[in-house]
């Protein structure tokens, strides 16, 4: 039988991991040569200098000087035209309304009452309605009914390349087509037939309803004129809804054929269809009587 090993045979114990006194101190012997609070001396940027002040002893490491913020990134104030105290933003079409609801309750009764100023100075002061616009895209530039606003407006006002702007604006953000027609005028305006005729030919034109189709021809018609194609802009007019009484857009077609007709050097066929137009205008809303007669 193994014999138990006696008290005084038992193995010593690891030594204690403390440092004896009799061993040289490791600690620093001073408060500057200490690492600084917060990381390890060797951290780049922290720094033992804690006398030297806050700029080298700061523990997140050196900073840079801060910098000029990026003026080009600011938003620039805009003036904002003085809104009637009687508008309340309420007289704007309930289904416009809805589609600020996005916005805060406070934001969305300004830009309501903007675009309520837009229709209201639209026929007798283009210019003001365009300002009040610009006023409401600037405090609802997402929203695809207050940029396409924002540029009809500015079309009425002849600014053709804010509109041409603010309508892309509007057809990326909703991808509406209902423009179309509008943006290649603008084109027009700016002296570019090509590009207006570019995008009478695109696909998008196939979407469109009536009405603008019409006006897309209209456009057209009127920029092969820009590039002195006057017979291609008599053709370009020629369609079956010329002999359409009863729409709206019957009246603007029949007047834009008669004087694209005239323009081509075809007198007798122009007074035929300014006669033709004045049967339709019995508002007197085009000159088409007095052409017809020559004057």
């Amino acid at each position: 039988m193994e014999e138990r090993p006696r008290n005084n045979d038992r193995p010593a114990r690891p030594s204690s991991s403390r440092p004896s006194s009799s061993r040289p101190s490791s600690r620093p012997s001073s408060r500057e040569e200490r690492p600084a609070r917060g990381g390890r001396d060797e951290r780049a940027g922290a720094s033992r200098q804690v006398s030297k002040g806050r700029e080298v002893s700061d523990p997140r490491g050196f900073r840079a000087p801060p910098q000029e913020r990026d003026q080009s990134r600011i938003r620039p104030r805009i003036f904002e035209p003085d809104i009637p105290e009687d508008v309340t933003g309420e007289e704007l079409e309930k289904s416009i309304r809805a589609e600020l609801l996005s916005l805060s309750a406070e934001n969305a009764k300004v830009v309501a009452r903007h675009m309520v100023c837009v229709n209201l100075y639209m026929d007798v002061d283009p210019e003001l309605s365009h300002k009040h616009a610009v006023a409401a895209a600037h405090h609802a530039g997402r929203l695809a009914v207050v940029r396409e606003t924002a540029g009809y407006a500015a079309y009425r006002a002849g600014h053709y390349e804010i509109a041409l702007k603010e309508l892309r604006a509007a057809h990326r953000i909703s991808g509406d087509v209902s423009m179309w027609p509008v943006m290649a005028d603008c084109e027009r305006g700016l002296g570019n037939p090509l590009k207006a005729l570019n995008l009478a030919g695109s696909t998008e034109v196939k979407r469109l309803e009536k009405p603008e189709e019409i006006e897309m021809r209209i456009v057209a018609s009127g920029a092969r004129r820009d590039l002195g194609e006057f017979d291609a802009a008599v053709i370009t007019l020629q369609c079956k809804e010329l002999k359409n009484e009863s729409e709206e857009w019957a009246l603007r077609l029949r007047y834009a054929y008669a004087d694209a007709l005239e323009a081509a050097g075809r007198k007798d066929e122009a007074r035929e269809w300014f006669i033709k137009c004045a049967d339709l205008d019995i508002d007197d809303m085009t000159d088409a009587q007095s052409r017809s007669e020559g004057k």
